[in-house]
């Protein structure tokens, strides 16, 4: 199957720059983030924040979103033709959008706030200035992330895809190739587990390295490691499109130009998950698990998989990015005709079936992994361990980290030795057994056990939360302001995390922007809403998800 250049649409010069800056990217469409694919753009924004954004087409502001993660504030533009472009990580609006959502904050008391608007209020045209480029919300440095969606269903869609002037000549990388043995009698080098083969570059395309052919026996997928470039940038970028070929035949491909938010978090059964939790390395399958619904690929002959016998093969696997720049691994199998002992099967297992929902209870643990949570079948393994003296129940092993969760699954675990006055400060914490760090997974106590949703097996236990968060002043020194134009604080959190930020002036509620990341929060004086030159009460709680509080109080001039 040949991956042909990407053939822009009749739109292709609908849009303009959203920055008046060369267009060097950061990060691109559909690349492989935590949990999810990356559903636009990154721009970068030259290291500073406050640069002009601008509409990229006529249309309306359509939405406005404030967030102290994920977009952090993020602006919506619809246009006539059926698309809206999305402008992320903003560090404001424009002035009168601005005032707009600032009124509405203050109506709902509400920092985080999702305001759908008027399609009268604040039509736009092509070249507007919509707001300045920021750093808030998730964002991990200066850029402005940059979507096109679909306006009708709001799927994401490759903003390559419409003419932006982008360069980009340089085809993708590909780094290590992973063989994975797909059932209980499948060898791969030999043995039952993984085998990772480094590759290098000569003749145009890619190679194992010392050009061995993989011994492989039964039913065996391939998956690699791979990263796409873009001109004028070192970031890591993600690829477009995806083929396998086996003995000159397509068995597998996928193009990545648009997905739905609900289907996101498919990424885990996308790439080989295992091989992420344990090495932060993400290897792209050429192989669909029976749990993955994923509507991205375009071919698929037996999932994907090869069921070897008695026979050499041939396999190509090609890579190319939004630009047409393509990339080929090219490697032969050979089978494994000697006689090879089967991993004895561990007789406490038990097999979880992804297309169920399965239980498992203990007189301590009590796991319940609804229909729809797992991509695959699993041989699933618990065990149980004594804990310190931190915890109130012996340490519950689920499984372990390297099989994903789709939706949370339920875990109950017993309190032991849990004091009444400390019951309604109980949560389930997962716990790094490889450092000791825990890490709260919420819950609550119900005669006798903690229960709580979580997102990933692995080792957990029942912990108390009785430590209100830390408030340390940064702008207020005794009674006296050391800034001019603000108030800033520090506030962090030891384990449940924050829950909720009340600012009260002079009794008022007063809004403050909550940057988790930085564990700062900052109320900005304006005259509409400030009487300035008098003394003035201020009271801020901060409060966790266990309902404890820290209150700080002063006055101060202004």
């Amino acid at each position: 199957m040949l991956l042909l250049p990407c053939i822009l649409s009749a739109q292709e010069k609908y849009y303009s720059a959203p920055l008046r800056i060369p267009m060097l990217l950061s990060g691109s469409f559909a690349e492989l983030r935590s949990n999810h694919f990356h559903s636009g753009i990154d721009i970068k924004t030259q290291g500073v924040t406050g640069l002009p954004v601008y509409a990229v087409a006529d249309g309306y502001v359509s939405r406005v979103s404030v967030s102290p993660t994920g977009y952090g504030n993020a602006l919506y533009i619809n246009h006539p033709n059926g698309t809206t472009s999305v402008y992320g990580h903003l560090e404001r609006f424009a002035p009168a959008i601005q005032e707009y959502v600032k009124d509405h904050q203050y109506q709902k008391k509400s920092f985080k706030i999702n305001l759908k608007i008027p399609s009268s209020l604040f039509p736009v045209k092509k070249g507007d200035e919509v707001a300045r480029s920021g750093n808030t919300g998730g964002s991990g440095g200066p850029h402005l992330h940059f979507e096109i969606r679909d306006t009708r269903t709001e799927e994401p869609m490759n903003p390559l895809q419409y003419g932006f002037a982008i360069e980009d000549n340089i085809s993708p990388k590909i780094f290590s190739l992973l063989v994975v043995p797909l059932s209980d009698t499948a060898f791969v080098n030999s043995k039952q587990t993984p085998k990772s083969y480094p590759v290098v570059f000569y003749d145009g395309k890619y190679h194992l390295k010392n050009n061995p052919a993989v011994p492989v026996r039964g039913k065996v997928g391939f998956a690699i490691q791979t990263n796409d470039y873009l001109n004028g940038t070192y970031n890591k970028c993600g690829i477009n499109r995806l083929c396998l070929n086996i003995d000159g035949e397509t068995q597998f491909a996928f193009r990545l130009n648009r997905f739905a938010f609900r289907n996101t978090r498919y990424i885990n059964s996308h790439i080989v998950y295992a091989e992420y939790a344990c090495s932060k390395r993400r290897y792209i399958k050429t192989w669909i698990d029976p749990g993955n619904r994923l509507p991205i690929y375009t071919y698929n002959f037996s999932q994907g998989m090869l069921n070897v016998a008695d026979k050499s093969h041939k396999v190509e696997i090609e890579v190319a990015d939004s630009y047409g720049n393509k990339s080929v691994l090219e490697f032969n199998t050979q089978p494994i005709l000697k006689k090879l002992s089967l991993l004895v099967k561990n007789k406490n297992s038990k097999k979880m079936y992804y297309d169920r929902e399965n239980l498992y209870t203990t007189e301590n643990c009590r796991l319940r992994i609804p229909k729809g949570a797992l991509y695959a079948n699993f041989n699933f393994l618990y065990a149980a361990q004594a804990a310190d003296s931190n915890y109130f129940s012996n340490l519950q092993l689920v499984h372990n980290k390297t099989v994903p969760l789709h939706i949370a699954a339920v875990l109950d675990v017993k309190a032991k030795n849990l004091p009444t006055a400390l019951q309604s400060k109980a949560v389930l914490v997962n716990v790094n057994l490889e450092n000791g760090t825990a890490v709260s997974a919420g819950g609550r106590y119900a005669d006798g056990w903690v229960e709580a949703k979580i997102r990933k097996l692995g080792a957990y236990a029942v912990a108390v939360d009785t430590i209100p968060p830390q408030v340390d002043a940064l702008s207020i020194a005794g009674n006296k302001l050391t800034e001019t134009n603000r108030i800033r604080f520090k506030i962090t959190d030891d384990l449940s995390g924050i829950k909720s930020i009340e600012g009260l002036i002079d009794g008022k509620w007063t809004l403050f922007d909550y940057d988790p990341k930085n564990s700062r929060i900052t109320h900005y004086f304006d005259k509409k809403r400030f009487v300035f030159g008098k003394r003035h009460a201020f009271k801020l709680t901060v409060t966790d998800w266990k309902n404890n509080s820290t209150t700080y109080e002063c006055s101060f001039w202004k």
